[in-house]
């Protein structure tokens, strides 16, 4: 086992690639905080706390 307790989250292939430093970051279409993702990433970008919450009530709903 290693000695690392956690396991790297991999990207779902459907995410954008996160923004380079000095571009411009999206805002989060539900809270309004800055998100990782460029401003110009295609779709509807959320903040890490509001993807995090989105997967719950995913998981919860099941």
């Amino acid at each position: 086992m290693p000695d690392d307790p956690y396991c790297a989250t991999p990207r779902p292939a459907d995410a954008p690639a996160p923004a380079r430093p000095g571009e411009p970051m999206a805002d989060c279409v539900l809270c309004g905080e800055p998100t990782e993702y460029p401003a110009d990433a295609p779709g509807a970008p959320q903040c890490p706390r509001c993807e995090w919450q989105q997967a719950q009530r995913g998981a919860c709903s099941g």
